[in-house]
């Protein structure tokens, strides 16, 4: 299984949205993450960027890449911090990675508007270089994802967290369950199965489930990932509870179908080495 969403941080190198006396307020790193996934048969995770601020976290997780692949096989940045720089130092920027570049960029905010135009701008330079755009929005992201997908058809975009659905037992949820069926009728938008220890809290089990396989049902597993969102996580439960949650609504899968799920889409998707 590939766990396709972990962060790494230090709130001494930035991360302004950690507060002190958070949670999350101390250092997360690379032994730790190793420890967090002892006994899950991972083959390996994809670090995702976690806002610290500036373009020198796109090199951090580089490094990291390069320094533990039995680790870390993947990594997306963040591509508000690369805005300023323009579409051409951009696009430069990604050649001169070349095979070490990320894996993906994420663009998040309270909705596509919210987001700043300078990090938009960027988006056809992924186009361009067949590269993945990854979207972490709270309101309309599946609407935002299929938009962008339509007119960038040669784009994927990964939607992150199933798409922040409010609580399933809420009249608000109707509006998640037709925008999955308008994301799923883009074939270059993927999901991502994550987050939801976090955001479903205190929610049933089954009613989890149900989200899940509404989801692998409408895209198909060929368009599905999975992750643990850690150590984000961590509140609510470890790694390995959140992995488990992530999981629930694949029971009814085959287990050629599972298995695309929890390793081979993550592989196609990212350009992962196997």
């Amino acid at each position: 299984m590939i766990d396709c969403h972990v962060h790494l941080w230090d709130p001494a190198e930035g991360f302004p949205w950690i507060r002190p006396g958070d949670e999350h307020h101390r250092a997360f790193g690379e032994d730790d993450l190793e420890q967090s996934g002892a006994g899950l048969d991972l083959t390996g995770a994809v670090l995702v960027e976690a806002s610290r601020g500036d373009a020198g976290e796109t090199l951090a997780l580089r490094g990291l890449r390069l320094r533990r692949p039995d680790l870390v096989i993947g990594y997306v940045a963040n591509l508000h911090v690369h805005g300023a720089d323009g579409p051409d130092l951009f696009r430069a920027l990604l050649d001169e990675l070349g095979d070490s570049r990320p894996n993906g960029m994420r663009l998040g905010g309270a909705s596509w508007t919210g987001t700043p135009e300078s990090a938009r701008a960027l988006v056809p330079v992924l186009a361009e270089a067949g590269s993945v755009l990854e979207l972490n929005l709270y309101r309309g992201v599946l609407a935002a994802a299929a938009d962008v997908a339509a007119q960038h058809p040669e784009l994927t975009v990964v939607v992150d967290h199933l798409g922040n659905p409010p609580d399933p037992r809420t009249p608000a949820a109707g509006e998640w369950y037709r925008d999955v069926e308008r994301a799923a009728a883009s074939p270059n938008v993927v999901m991502k199965i994550s987050g939801l220890l976090t955001q479903q809290h205190g929610v049933p089990p089954q009613r989890v489930a149900h989200m899940v396989r509404h989801v692998v049902d409408a895209l198909g597993p060929d368009r599905c990932l999975l992750g643990s969102d850690w150590p984000i996580c961590l509140p609510r439960g470890s790694r390995a509870d959140s992995l488990a949650t992530s999981r629930l609504g694949l029971a009814h899968l085959t287990a050629d179908h599972r298995h695309r799920v929890l390793h081979t889409t993550a592989v196609r998707v990212y350009g992962l080495g196997g």
